[in-house]
């Protein structure tokens, strides 16, 4: 078992595991309530880390690549900006016509004892966790491609992912409970979520490893779903939930400051 193997077999297991417990948060009502206020500034810190782990680590990784591969060819850009922008539009296809009812951050809950009020069918939630499960694939698949490269740069992909698992997990839950379903078929829906990361993460490496330009396509798609994801999806939700709070602004500049904390504090480690 190699080291990169081990680490990418920690952080699939990882980032899975907090789709399920996004999920678990639904039930104890004490821990849903108090999870729900934080939301929005969970949501924040997420979106400036992601922003900033797509335009400082994925992007100028990809631009590198790229022109390490082609020497002097000015156009050599052409191909990974043309991926970056088809893993963007790809992710908006899938939220938003596979899955038009999925919003990040959403909550639609209906109590137990109101299942013949559900707030949306049973088809458009299952519509939604499918669609979903495309974006979870590409999650592995952005840290495997990331921890390919670099170390670091894997490590910091990773941290973004995770941040927003739990609202994933959180989010697609509600979904489901708002179609009139229970505690098993949320338990489903977010296991779902999570295997599909962790397969994206397996089945990437495998392939990355015995396809040595693979990375070099897949990275700059994997950017332009993490940069969909983080100024797309997560920050207009942000906007939406915080009620102009100045918090909840703060909360997105905070997690900036925490990539380049994290940055300084991996590049210290390593000596370089």
């Amino acid at each position: 078992m190699t080291p990169l193997f081990l680490q990418l077999l920690i952080f699939g297991l990882l980032a899975a595991a907090a789709n399920v417990l996004g999920g678990l948060v639904l039930f104890p009502s004490q821990l849903h309530q108090s999870y729900k206020r934080f939301l929005k500034y969970l949501l924040a810190l997420g979106a400036g880390f992601m922003l900033a782990v797509a335009l400082f680590e994925i992007l100028p990784k990809t631009i590198t690549i790229w022109q390490a591969a082609n020497p002097g060819d000015p156009e050599n850009l052409y191909m990974p900006m043309m991926l970056l922008l088809g893993g963007y539009l790809l992710t908006q296809f899938v939220e938003h016509t596979i899955a038009p009812h999925f919003h990040l951050g959403e909550e639609m809950h209906c109590d137990d004892d109101e299942h013949s009020h559900d707030l949306i069918s049973t088809r458009s939630a299952y519509t939604a966790v499918g669609g979903l499960l495309v974006h979870t694939f590409f999650d592995g698949v952005t840290i495997a491609a990331a921890a390919q490269i670099d170390v670091k740069v894997g490590f910091l992909v990773f941290i973004a992912v995770f941040l927003h698992k739990f609202p994933e997990g959180f989010t697609i839950g509600s979904m489901v409970m708002a179609a009139g379903k229970g505690r098993r078929q949320v338990m489903i829906a977010t296991s779902l979520m999570g295997l599909t990361t962790f397969l994206g993460v397996m089945i990437f490496y495998f392939i990355g490893n015995n396809a040595g330009s693979a990375v070099s396509y897949a990275l700059p798609v994997a950017g332009g779903v993490t940069l969909y994801v983080a100024a797309s999806d997560l920050i207009p939700e942000v906007n939406h939930h915080g009620n102009n709070s100045v918090w909840v602004s703060m909360a997105i500049f905070a997690g900036v400051a925490l990539f380049f904390g994290t940055n300084e504090l991996l590049h210290m480690a390593s000596g370089h």
